[in-house]
């Protein structure tokens, strides 16, 4: 069997902690019965040996195949991965998704997308990157007893993500303990402001509304100092003709949305401009998760 999951980005400027949405990155595991346990990894981390050694894909998929199953199998895990790692794109959503999505279909027990998400939420607690992993597309998410509540929209072919991927990354825990501890009700206003214009910018697919909508106050300033090059990235991207730009996640990524016809002129200003940065153009992707066996 083979289980997928696409790259994310969240927060998506305003949004901090609620909006994310899923590009055509993904990583892909494919699970066989052995007679003991294996592993191998291609792509993204695969020259890193501790991967295949501490892997929390694994250490989830055990504790969940024997909590459904009360049985020790072994398998060959072959991973396929595409997401870059601790760059703001959800790699470690992609893993708790996955490896869950995997111990319900390795034993053909059907797991639906609402549990899936729900059950992903004991490992990740903030809703962003887990819900589009799982439903794709552009979604709106919340916590409220301990259970996700979001509103799901596919984005059209139209649109294009070009990702600027750093040559470092910019770590999450340092990167939240760099926030302020408190806000102005200013701030706070101009941000609950923007992110419901953004909201509804991508609802009723008012894309030229995504520039003025994707501002932000709250975290993104913040973050992008531990890397100062970000700023111009975003600006260049905003220039070339993006539709709007903004840190991935906590970053070192910087995500822009832009039109189709418009996606290549703005991937090779990025290329020249920061030749030292991965620069390259995707998809949305509007499915999450795919199981199949």
């Amino acid at each position: 069997m083979r289980v997928s999951v696409p790259a994310t980005s969240a927060n998506l400027g305003p949004g901090f902690d609620c909006l994310g949405l899923a590009v055509s990155l993904k990583n892909q595991v494919i699970i066989k019965p052995a007679k003991f346990h294996s592993v191998s990894l291609k792509g993204e981390g695969s020259n890193n040996p501790a991967l295949k050694d501490n892997n929390m894909f694994i250490s989830i998929f055990n504790d969940f195949y024997y909590n459904l199953t009360q049985k020790k199998r072994h398998f060959r895990f072959e991973f396929f991965n595409e997401i870059p790692l601790s760059r703001g794109l959800g790699s470690s959503s992609a893993v708790i998704v996955s490896a869950i999505a995997s111990a319900y279909a390795i034993e053909g027990i059907k797991v639906d997308k609402n549990k899936l998400l729900n059950l992903s939420l004991a490992y990740e607690s903030h809703p962003d990157n887990i819900t589009p992993a799982v439903m794709g597309g552009f979604n709106v998410a919340c916590v409220q007893e301990n259970e996700v509540k979001y509103i799901n929209k596919s984005i059209p072919k139209s649109l294009k993500a070009v990702i600027v991927v750093p040559n470092r990354p910019i770590s999450t825990q340092l990167s939240r303990k760099t926030l302020p501890f408190k806000y102005s009700k200013e701030d706070a206003v101009f941000n609950i402001s923007h992110s419901s214009l953004l909201t509804a910018a991508f609802m009723s697919e008012n894309w030229d509304m995504l520039k003025h909508a994707s501002q932000d106050v709250i975290h993104q300033k913040y973050r992008m100092k531990h890397m100062p090059e970000l700023f111009e990235v975003q600006k260049t991207s905003l220039k070339s003709g993006s539709l709007m730009s903004t840190l991935s996640g906590s970053g070192s990524t910087l995500f822009s949305i832009a039109y189709s016809e418009d996606a290549n002129k703005i991937e090779q200003a990025l290329k020249e401009k920061f030749p030292h940065f991965r620069v390259f153009t995707v998809d949305f992707d509007n499915y999450g998760v795919k199981i199949e066996i």
